[in-house]
């Protein structure tokens, strides 16, 4: 009576917390600032994002996590401390079971380490879910029937893909490459194109307003600021639609092979069915424009954006909390639990 239970979507760009009952709770960057001289957390998620590229000497703000898995242990440990501090904030519950996603691709040691940091951070009780198999459950895909669902996760860090059947994984391949690889890669050609440097926050901004994955009407032109690094000037530039499409060209394909792969991969009666039901596109890469389109006409299947792409993870953890989920039977990687 005294346990509290949450779920955790644990991103390389994004940290979302839910409770039991309650919902979604908490939407924050994984960002952490902390100061070097004593390594004391300064600031976390949002007002810590606000710190990147901005800090003095004395004072770091790193992401803790990189490609889906964890970078830095201890930073790590301190944010999920902080989310739980907050989620918790007023409650009188003193035991905390934790329901928190990991890549379908990483190893047995990048998982030990994530369940080792929920468990520094105060949980109790820690369960490990493939984020697929939540991302299809928080996007209302029949995963616990006789039926193919094809879904793709593309988030900050790994962009997962998945064939689910009778509530588990049948195939899946997850890559390191996602919207972080997006905005490397627009940084990468303004570099080498315009001489000029720009940083991660404003490469981002780039991919958000004026990015896409196919041409669309309205393409247009927005003005950029950087760091010259011929003279180490600030400087202004113009950048148009079409070359941020093809400064991100080389990702997209990427994810495109492993969209491929998994289809080649999949059991012929599965793939049957993901011809009637389609794939389905979750994750902050869903809202690249022209993205679902694109992979469509790739693959000659149907493509639909879930309805809240971003969320779809937590509110796969979401039902894990619940008792009459359908997860009884799921564990992940059938039963391999760390205590």
């Amino acid at each position: 009576m005294f346990t509290r239970d949450i779920g955790v979507d644990l991103g390389t760009a994004n940290t979302l917390v839910c409770l039991k009952g309650k919902g979604i709770i908490m939407r924050e960057p994984s960002v952490v600032a902390y100061d070097v001289r004593n390594d004391a957390v300064r600031a976390v998620g949002t007002e810590a994002k606000e710190m990147i590229g901005r800090t003095p000497g004395s004072i770091v703000a790193v992401r803790p996590l990189k490609d889906g898995v964890i970078a830095d242990f201890d930073v790590t440990t301190a944010m999920l401390k902080r989310f739980i501090h907050q989620a918790l904030k007023g409650s009188v519950f003193s035991r905390v079971r934790m329901v928190i996603c990991i890549p379908a691709g990483v190893t047995e040691v990048e998982s030990r380490a994530v369940y080792d940091a929920a468990k520094q951070a105060g949980a109790a009780d820690i369960d490990l879910v493939e984020e697929p198999m939540a991302a299809a459950v928080g996007a209302g895909l029949p995963v616990w029937d006789a039926v193919g669902n094809m879904v793709v996760d593309i988030g900050g860090g790994t962009s997962e893909v998945a064939v689910i059947s009778l509530g588990d994984i049948v195939t899946a391949q997850s890559i390191r490459v996602a919207g972080d690889k997006l905005d490397e890669s627009i940084i990468n050609y303004i570099r080498k194109k315009f001489n000029l440097l720009i940083g991660e926050r404003t490469a981002e901004q780039i991919k958000i307003d004026i990015g896409s994955a196919k041409p669309y009407e309205g393409e247009t032109t927005i003005e950029i600021k950087g760091r010259n690094l011929v003279d180490g000037l600030p400087k202004n530039i113009l950048i148009s639609s079409e070359e941020v499409r093809d400064a991100m060209a080389d990702p997209i394909s990427q994810i495109l092979d492993t969209i491929r792969s998994t289809l080649e991969k999949a059991p012929p009666e599965l793939s049957a069915d993901i011809i009637d039901t389609g794939i389905t596109l979750t994750g902050g890469g869903a809202l690249l424009r022209g993205f679902a389109e694109l992979i469509a006409e790739e693959t000659g299947i149907p493509v639909t954006v879930a309805a809240n792409p971003l969320d779809c993870v937590v509110l796969g953890t979401a039902k894990r909390l619940e008792t009459d989920s359908g997860f009884d039977n799921y564990v992940f990687r059938r039963g391999k639990r760390f205590r």
